[in-house]
């Protein structure tokens, strides 16, 4: 959703997800609005603040730790 981002999140990215993982709860937020129209797949908070650098060691293991939480959960299902 940031104007830097290599890739904007689209209507057919939505379309075509089963699950959604942010940053943090603003992004969740934006996603919801943006695409109101559309049915939307659960979207999932990781409540990590931005404001890490690009690649800031902290913030890779932070995210990688988060989608391993709902890699697990999924697996379980």
């Amino acid at each position: 959703m940031s104007e830097k981002s290599a890739h904007q999140i689209s209507g057919a990215d939505v379309a075509w997800a089963d699950l959604i993982l942010v940053m943090d709860r603003e992004y969740k937020t934006r996603i919801a609005e943006r695409f109101r129209g559309l049915a939307l797949p659960r979207i999932e908070s990781l409540d990590i603040p931005d404001d890490y650098g690009f690649m800031d060691e902290e913030l890779v293991k932070r995210i990688e730790e988060g989608m391993n939480h709902y890699f697990q959960l999924m697996q379980q299902a």
